[in-house]
């Protein structure tokens, strides 16, 4: 039967529905699809690894019916996340994704560097940021008060793991995004040469800053 939707931990079964979310989500908000052929890429940079590493930072918003039509995902400790990134999850990618042995020339040459440079989220910059995160929620769902709800979510189980503050890194040319985020309490984090993103930051404490009522 179903259902109002709701906020619900990441389950296995959810993995093609967060493929399917990633790649429609990942370019500037918008379908990355043209631009990147294989859809298995942007969700094995962006998406997979992060429930793979860490399960317990990883949550779906439910249609109430059993699927999954957005998500946030974090982890708590970047510089380890990076470790493991190299260490654990990179080997088993490599195969289909080598790595590139010179310039980029497409977008998918370009997201595949950024795949085997896993040490380019570490930044000395965002030391008192620790934890970082994604999320995404198909348009539909989208301005409807579930993105507060999810981010609100994680805030909550990063603050009960101890974690003390999170960052994100966001695409410049995604506006509606940055106003998103902003409203939620975050804040632009000095960081030298970013390029075309945005490093945003904000405490986990203070959840009502991050609240504003659950949709």
């Amino acid at each position: 039967m179903t259902t109002e939707p709701f906020i619900r931990p990441y389950r296995p079964s959810d993995r093609a529905a967060l493929g399917d979310i990633c790649v429609r989500t990942a370019h500037e908000g918008g379908d990355s699809s043209s631009l990147y052929p294989d859809p298995e890429l942007m969700p094995t940079i962006f998406a997979y690894p992060y429930v793979e590493l860490e399960p317990d930072l990883a949550f779906v918003l439910d249609d109430g019916a059993g699927n999954a039509v957005g998500y946030v995902l974090g982890a708590a400790d970047t510089a380890v996340f990076a470790g493991r990134f190299r260490t654990e999850w990179l080997p088993g990618v490599t195969d289909r994704y080598p790595a590139p042995t010179g310039a980029a020339r497409t977008p998918a040459e370009e997201m595949t560097g950024l795949l085997h440079t896993p040490e380019r989220m570490v930044r000395d910059e965002l030391t008192g940021f620790p934890a970082h995160l994604h999320i995404d929620l198909l348009p539909a769902w989208q301005g409807r008060g579930y993105g507060r709800a999810l981010v609100r979510t994680l805030l909550e189980a990063l603050r009960r793991n101890g974690v003390p503050a999170v960052h994100l890194c966001m695409v410049r040319a995604n506006t509606p995004a940055r106003a998103f985020y902003d409203r939620l309490g975050f804040r632009l984090l000095p960081v030298d040469d970013p390029g075309p993103v945005w490093y945003l930051g904000r405490p986990t404490t203070a959840p009502s800053a991050a609240s504003g009522g659950r949709p």
